[in-house]
């Protein structure tokens, strides 16, 4: 008898061991991923009765909580939300979450580990549940000044502060109105969302940090010239061979020539210097040639290429393929053709290491996350993220930039009394067009911001086009 009752006491207990396990299991380790199951209505509903935080710019919400008489009891809704979509994203009943609404859903909602006491606090004292508030880094004057330049252009526009990575200014374009997905009328939001989807100009798209990536042309030039000067190996006096037209390695009479068509400058020979205000393909593709895509690769993920970033949205990686690149091909790749792909931000991160002696910092959309009664929960701290070149390099490739503008091939970024550094690009694509691109800042004596801009599929020159829209809003910023 005792022998039978072991046994069954056995099988009792590994059954209740395996319940055990199986219940920790699903209470603890698959928990978010059954949060995020589309099928868990349970969640949908708990994720709308509550009150959710607010996003902040400049102490105003750009995305709030309106309460509602129905099932879900909040609205969400999102004021000049053109104007912001690349940066709240959108939050919608059945069709997901993106921006900082999908990065930040445990803060917004309330339900991150960081707020367990004011859960825990709501269910005794009987309050409503409440989100955290989000304040961004943005600054309404240079994101207004942004969203004006870019005009009916399609691409995007980045600023920095160079000196502490905040993102001053994030737009992309075209865009959406992000209410149309925040309807609780689900037919019309599943026709809202599979209408954007169909747009064949993809308004989807965050261009400021994902979508197709783009080449980038001869703002590359920045990446390779700071490369060679931080080597010890040349200097802005070095010379290189300048003719109208260089014979592409490994092909049959393909030719790298100039933007201008003839020798950049008119002379035999062309310095760095030169050939970075000037903009000059063919100096560049032999530089890249002596560099080797080793070295080349190693300064461009020093720069931030190929890491995967969160500002807290993730960041699709820029792209440098030192893998199995062949000798045109890392021509091309030295003035950013070929294989080269880019982010608008990662090109900005590029002029905002320059700008602040040689220090990378982390880029980030968040100044500060805030409990429902004000309380602060996590607030920005300034991150070197990496130091991609000295402080000297930084000093002389700030020098060549400022003349670029003042004498060179990007001079629409002046600014009477104040200097500006900078590059333009003019980058060969599929389409019709080109993609245009200006990145620099200012002041050059003592940065505030650094900005990146691009137009897809531009008439003119990168100088004719980007440039005028990076100078407006670096005058928001200055102003």
């Amino acid at each position: 008898m005792n022998k039978e009752l072991r046994r069954v006491s056995m099988v009792v207990l590994a059954m209740f061991v395996a319940l055990f396990v199986s219940s920790s299991i699903v209470t603890v380790f698959e928990s978010d991923n059954l949060r995020a199951d589309s099928r868990n209505t349970r969640t949908l509903y708990a994720s709308y009765s509550a009150e959710r935080g607010p996003i902040l710019v400049d102490g105003t919400p750009i995305a709030s909580s309106t309460p509602v008489d129905d099932e879900y009891r909040f609205l969400r809704t999102y004021e000049n939300p053109e104007l912001y979509s690349a940066v709240t994203g959108y939050f919608t009943l059945n069709q997901g979450t993106t921006g900082i609404e999908g990065a930040l859903n445990d803060y917004l909602s309330g339900t991150a580990n960081d707020q367990f006491f004011d859960q825990v606090n709501a269910i005794f004292t009987g309050q409503n549940p409440r989100g955290a508030s989000v304040e961004l880094t943005i600054d309404p004057a240079v994101q207004q000044a942004a969203w004006d330049a870019l005009g009916s252009n399609t691409g995007s526009v980045v600023a920095l502060d160079p000196q502490t990575g905040e993102i001053l200014a994030m737009v992309s374009k075209p865009t959406y109105d992000a209410n149309r997905l925040a309807s609780h009328d689900i037919p019309a939001v599943i026709e809202a969302y599979d209408e954007l989807i169909a747009d064949p100009e993809g308004p989807l798209f965050n261009r400021a940090i994902g979508g197709d990536l783009y080449a980038p042309g001869s703002v590359f030039k920045l990446v390779t010239a700071a490369a060679a000067l931080d080597t010890g190996d040349y200097t802005p006096e070095s010379e290189f061979p300048n003719p109208p037209r260089l014979p592409l390695p490994l092909t049959d009479g393909q030719t790298i020539s100039n933007a201008e068509g003839g020798n950049c400058g008119g002379t035999e020979n062309a310095t760095l210097a030169t050939a970075l205000r000037l903009s000059c393909n063919i100096p560049f593709a032999q530089l890249g040639g002596e560099l080797g895509s080793q070295t080349l690769s190693d300064y461009a993920d020093a720069f931030g290429f190929e890491q995967d970033l969160e500002i807290p949205q993730s960041v699709t990686p820029s792209v440098f393929p030192e893998d199995d690149m062949d000798e045109a091909q890392l021509y091309l790749s030295s003035f950013g053709q070929a294989s080269v792909r880019v982010t608008p931000l990662q090109i900005a991160m590029v002029s905002a290491a320059l700008a602040n002696e040689g220090e990378l910092m982390q880029p980030s959309l968040i100044e500060s996350i805030s409990d429902s009664d004000l309380t602060p929960i996590e607030e920005f701290e300034e991150t070197v993220l990496n130091t991609p070149v000295s402080s000297e390099t930084a000093a002389t490739m700030t020098e060549l930039m400022v003349d670029g503008v003042n004498n060179g091939a990007a001079s629409n970024a002046r600014i009477s009394g104040v200097d500006v550094a900078g590059k333009t690009g003019t980058a060969q694509n599929d389409g019709a067009g080109n993609t245009l691109w200006f990145t620099g800042f200012a002041p050059a004596n003592d940065p505030r911001v650094a900005v990146a801009v691009v137009v897809e599929n531009g008439e003119g020159f990168g100088n004719s086009v980007a440039a005028p829209i990076a100078r407006q809003v670096i005058e928001a910023v200055l102003n």
